[in-house]
């Protein structure tokens, strides 16, 4: 026990952690030691508050929410609660309870407070000015900041290791109270930190290796490299715990090989006794020596045979061991798609099921395994509860739900709802992770809970560049989460009625050549019952003619353009329900107005095109639209107009022959057979692209891409259109010019340069881009980029060559944010030059994306 001055007495427990000990309250005077009784229920007379210097004492009383007249056991669970409520606040070095007066059954308590010190100011010695801000955020060393002895610690602890996992293995750091005059209880402090010289790794040696080489061992430690000036892209630097995870890969190497009682013996780490700044490791290795598989028996499967299992497990008996391959093949946990046979289980509705892989004897060189097997009880999903969409109504997301209740457990579709729900750019989705809850192995029955956070759904896209000899503007406004059915409620309007999923589109594009207006809307669930999307556009252009001898445009020359575009797209079954059937039938009408070029002839004159549009779409990339990190895009589409010339039977080779298309002469007027060629458009177009998107390691994404187009006629006396051609090069960012252009990004060279003036027939084009992201936060989405590409636009058909294709190389960097939407820059390197007499590379050319997303 414990006597205070006033002669009140504290019972002391044993040491524990005091900031979490209940303390059993047995104090009291010895004046009135007769009148108090451990455990009885008193009767609150006064409470008082004592060792306090910055606090005011009504306001430690208020917290503990102890009140005069209140009734309460001592000790009891009160006033155990008042003791944790003021630890919680972690304000105080110590708390104590006093009885100080028993009378009556009213009962006095005295509340004992050590107050923590206050941080008043703070100075950091050895880091340069930039540096110190950010410390002093990241360790919270702020004016007011209560200075326990585990925060002092903690922060001493972060600071040094901090700087040990940039290499600078010798760092010490000191922190100084010093008490400061201005106020009680204060104190500043004086952080002094040496980092010393940062650690370079001078050499690693191997000890005990004789199957493999030290070179391929080195290779092996990817994140311990030897100092080498030549390998700027990786340093040298030592990090503990990186060399621990290279240790650990090491062995996995080695049991991938089948040496599966590999290991490391020793490490060590020596100080290079001529400089203090470098080391050098020493492994001692025990190889052991190389497994063969054995039998291989599945134990306990009822609903997969032993061939299924054994098709998917891919290991035969007299395979050389491979532990980490094995473990894979039974759960991949880097893949939540993988190809395992606890996916195989977990797919079909066996959640609680077990799979394990047990060595049953190791005979020589060979080892024989057990997989045995729990199937357990089928799962199905009970609840399914969607939270977090503010914006986005309930039945745009449910409908795009694989899970549903009452149906059996799926881990695929837990993953394609992941999927899917990102997919629709309305989510942040790196944050979609769907958390199972209530597992209940006798009912068979989970729930899901899918948490989403809101991302910005709609578009203000600004664009500005220079191509074709002047600026380019474009104001598009795009909401990609519009609701038409709530477009005569006022009160939806935030700023414009949104949460159904509907797309509205409205898009400006103009330069001194030409100006273009658009509108397009479309509906993903028609009728709201199955994946069909309809859409429609409308767009009017007018385009003027370039002058060649003022480098303008010369609006004496125009034509302009109107059209109208209906399309239904439906998600397919089969081969599976990743691909898309799209069709749509388009109407454009041509004006000219005295535009006359080399593909034809007439300048006044009209000209339509009716067409149909067939695109079938494979599409299982995953997961987030703006970074994806894995699967596949293909599309082939086919744009086709009626055959009027072999349906009309015309001889369109011999119209010169006709009086009615010759001059007063007699002589063919091609202007007038010009215009019987194209007063109705005929054409088919092609298009082919394919997109692939491979893991290289851990986040490094190789995209590669290959795409293809051709633009053809039905009668070759008729000819080529001047419409709907492909313009290659440059940042293909000119993609609304309504006569049917297509623009094909190529970069490292000018804004179709790769093709002729009036446009190609047929291209080609080529990409590999490596991709790495920085973050892929909500707030900042960051990747840069290198890229590879090749590619051409050809007038014909024996023009057209693979082969000779245009090359450029370059490095990019992508921005995403929801206020303002994708922004990059490219830098492309052309090493041929557009010209084909031309020998010198092209060179370097920037290129932009611009757009804003809120």
């Amino acid at each position: 026990m414990e006597k205070r001055a006033n002669n009140s007495i504290r019972i002391i427990p044993s040491k524990k952690s005091i900031a979490f000990l209940i303390l059993m309250i047995g104090a009291f005077s010895f004046s009135q030691t007769e009148n108090f009784v451990k455990g009885k229920t008193y009767e609150l007379d006064s409470l008082s508050v004592s060792g306090i210097k910055t606090f005011n004492e009504q306001t430690v009383i208020s917290y503990s929410g102890l009140r005069k007249g209140q009734k309460i056991k001592v000790p009891g669970e009160e006033v155990s609660s008042v003791i944790k409520k003021l630890w919680g606040l972690e304000l105080f070095s110590d708390i104590n309870v006093f009885v100080t007066n028993v009378e009556n059954n009213k009962i006095s308590l005295d509340i004992e407070i050590k107050e923590l010190p206050t941080l008043t100011d703070v100075k950091i010695n050895g880091l340069k000015k930039g540096k110190i801000e950010t410390l002093i955020k990241d360790t919270e060393l702020t004016k007011g900041k209560k200075l326990s002895e585990s925060f002092l610690t903690n922060t001493k602890n972060y600071i040094t290791n901090k700087y040990k996992k940039e290499g600078f293995l010798d760092t010490k750091v000191n922190l100084n109270t010093i008490k400061d005059t201005v106020g009680a209880n204060s104190y500043k402090m004086v952080v002094n930190i040496d980092k010393g010289s940062r650690i370079k790794i001078k050499k690693i040696d191997f000890d005990g290796n004789v199957v493999f080489k030290e070179s391929k061992l080195k290779s092996k430690l990817k994140n311990t490299k030897v100092k080498n000036p030549i390998r700027f892209w990786k340093g040298s630097k030592f990090i503990k715990n990186d060399f621990n995870d290279d240790l650990n890969k090491l062995i996995e190497f080695y049991k991938e090989n089948g040496f599966r009682d590999a290991r490391i013996i020793k490490d060590t780490l020596l100080r290079n006794e001529n400089t203090s700044n470098s080391i050098a490791l020493k492994l001692d290795i025990e190889e052991g020596k190389k497994y063969y598989f054995g039998d291989i028996n599945f134990i306990g499967n009822t609903v997969y045979s032993n061939n299924s299992l054994q098709q998917i497990l891919g290991l035969n008996k007299g395979d050389v061991y491979n532990g980490v391959l094995l473990k894979k093949r039974i759960a991949d946990t880097s893949k939540p798609d993988g190809n395992d046979i606890t996916n195989l289980y977990q797919n079909n509705g066996y959640l609680f099921s077990n799979i394990n892989a047990v060595e049953v004897s190791a005979i020589n060189d060979t080892i024989d395994f057990e997989i045995r097997i729990t199937e357990g009880k089928l799962a199905n999903f009970n609840k399914i509860v969607v939270e977090g969409n503010t914006k986005t109504n309930d039945h745009v997301i449910y409908r795009e739900l694989r899970t549903k209740p009452g149906e059996l457990y799926s881990k695929d579709k837990l993953v394609r709802t992941v999927r899917e729900v990102g997919q629709l750019g309305f989510f942040d989705a790196e944050q979609i992770n769907p958390q199972i809850e209530n597992v209940d192995p006798n009912s068979g029955t989970i729930d899901v809970r899918f948490n989403l956070v809101e991302s910005g759904a709609s578009q203000i896209e600004l664009q500005g560049g220079y191509g074709q000899g002047g600026f380019i503007g474009t104001l598009g406004l795009s909401f990609n989460n519009f609701s038409m059915r709530n477009i005569f409620d006022k009160t939806k309007y935030k700023p414009l009625p949104m949460g159904d999923g509907q797309t509205l589109a409205l898009r400006l594009q103009a330069s001194q050549f030409y100006n273009t207006y658009s509108f397009s809307f479309s509906e993903p669930w028609l009728g709201g019952e199955q994946p069909v999307q309809f859409s429609t556009s409308l767009q009017h252009t007018i385009q003027y003619r370039y002058d060649f001898f003022t480098g303008l445009a010369d609006k004496s020359q125009s034509f302009q353009i109107s059209g109208i575009t209906l399309g239904l797209a439906k998600r397919l079954r089969i081969p599976d329900d990743f691909f898309q059937l799209s069709q749509a039938i388009s109407y454009q009408y041509y004006n000219l107005n005295n535009y006359f070029t080399g593909l034809f002839t007439f300048g006044d004159g009209e000209a339509n095109n009716l067409s149909y549009t067939i695109n079938l779409i494979r599409n299982n990339t995953r997961i987030n639209p703006i970074f994806p990190t894995g699967g596949s895009t293909f599309s082939i589409s086919g744009k086709f107009t009626p055959p009027y010339s072999l349906l009309s039977k015309k001889d369109y080779s011999n119209l010169g022959v006709l009086a009615e298309f010759q001059d007063e002469n007699g002589n063919p007027n091609q202007s007038k057979i010009d215009q019987e060629k194209f007063k109705w458009l005929e054409f088919y177009k092609i298009k082919f692209n394919g997109t692939w998107y491979t893991p290289i390691y851990e986040k490094l994404i190789l995209k590669t891409q290959a795409d293809f187009g051709f633009l053809g006629a039905y009668n070759l006396a008729r000819g080529n259109i001047p419409f709907e051609r492909f313009f290659l090069g440059g940042d293909g960012m000119i993609n609304y010019a309504l006569d049917g252009r297509e623009t094909i990004a190529l970069r490292g060279y000018p804004n179709q340069s790769l093709s002729s003036t009036d446009g190609s027939v047929i291209y080609n084009k080529f990409t590999l881009e490596l991709r790495y992201p920085i973050t892929l936060k909500p707030t900042a989405s960051i990747y840069t980029l290198t890229f590879l590409e090749a590619g051409n636009g050809y007038n014909s058909f024996r023009e057209f060559n693979p082969f000779n294709s245009r090359r450029s190389a370059g490095v990019g960097v992508r921005i995403f944010m929801p206020a303002f939407g994708l922004l990059g820059i490219d830098f492309g390197y052309g090493f041929d030059n557009p010209n084909p007499s031309i020998t010198t590379p092209n060179g370097w050319e920037t290129h932009f994306v611009i757009g804003q997303r809120f």
